[in-house]
């Protein structure tokens, strides 16, 4: 029964996360620090940076993943934590990248650029149902309930694996178009 609590403890928290972050994220890529008097300097190494992050990240997936099933169950749960980790430091550098800099826009033409979006699109859109997947499947560990937590995993490691590669794909196609 205690595991049971600890799941519905943490449910109207992921909720509330699930729900503030992208709405933060979204209000926050439209404000410009020099719309508001700060003379910042565009943060144009992030990109870069953030990107390299999101490829770790799908590094330390898959490392984890092998890790649980090798039985090294420690090895795995670190590697999560440090999963969750780096991608909020993507976030706050994303979010920090465009709060200092103009958007980039993508300059391909033809199918490229139907590619292009297509691989954008569904990163935002998979980026924003993760966040959920990932609170719901991590509490399920920490209750304890490796059951429910196997199952939903087994939907929310291929969708993370997804953004995080993404990630990298979208940065990779755009980056010739930056303005530095």
């Amino acid at each position: 029964m205690e595991d049971n609590n600890l799941e519905k403890k943490y449910n109207k928290f992921i909720i509330a996360v699930s729900i503030v972050i992208p709405v933060v994220v979204a209000i926050l890529f439209g404000v410009k620090l020099k719309d508001f008097g700060y003379n910042v300097e565009p943060l144009s190494m992030l990109p870069p940076i953030y990107a390299t992050i999101n490829g770790f990240t799908a590094v330390v997936l898959v490392a984890a993943v092998l890790a649980i099933k090798k039985g090294n169950q420690k090895l795995h749960e670190r590697l999560m934590t440090l999963a969750i980790a780096l991608s909020v430091a993507f976030l706050v550098m994303y979010v920090a990248y465009h709060m200092t800099s103009d958007s980039t826009k993508f300059g391909g033409e033809g199918a490229i650029r139907y590619i292009y979006f297509f691989i954008l699109v569904t990163h935002i859109l998979l980026s924003i149902a993760i966040i959920p997947l990932v609170l719901i499947t991590y509490v399920r560990a920490l209750a304890q309930r490796f059951d429910r937590h196997r199952k939903i995993a087994k939907i929310t490691f291929p969708l993370w694996l997804y953004v995080a590669v993404t990630g990298v794909v979208v940065y990779l196609m755009i980056s010739p178009y930056y303005v530095y």
